[in-house]
């Protein structure tokens, strides 16, 4: 049998960080139609409308401050000027929903945990929104 360096573990040790759950986030599905869209942002595309309504309604939203509506509000004229053409936008609008928890992977490092209803109703109204916004991205590609 080979030797083992260093000392032999302790037999009582414990694990401090077992409390996983301590931050996890709980999260329902909301119901209505969110937060309306401010006039004042001057939104021209229908993508960028898109974009601040499905983020307005979704599961995050329950939790946000004004700060947070604030910072959607400054999103949604980045994502604007991206449909606009200003395609270098793309990376910043990715590191911003991405500390919304906008994709799966984004969730589980922020410890969001969804209800199965939540997760299907956001994959329906995903494959409703994906086909305009293919017809949309493929409008603007193609210019």
């Amino acid at each position: 049998m080979p030797t083992r360096r260093g000392p032999a573990p302790d037999p009582n040790a414990r694990r401090r960080n077992t409390n996983h759950a301590l931050g996890e986030h709980k999260l329902t599905p909301t119901s209505g139609e969110g937060r309306a869209l401010p006039k004042a942002l001057g939104i021209a595309t229908s993508g960028a409308k898109r974009f601040w309504r499905t983020w307005s309604c979704s599961p995050q939203t329950q939790h946000w401050l004004e700060t947070d509506w604030a910072e959607l509000e400054l999103t949604t004229k980045l994502v604007d000027a991206f449909y606009e053409g200003n395609v270098r936008l793309a990376g910043e609008i990715r590191q911003r929903v991405g500390r919304w928890g906008a994709t799966t992977e984004d969730r589980a490092r922020l410890r969001m945990d969804f209800s199965q209803q939540a997760e299907q109703e956001a994959a329906a109204a995903a494959q409703e929104a994906a086909t305009d916004l293919d017809e949309e991205l493929f409008k603007m590609l193609s210019e």
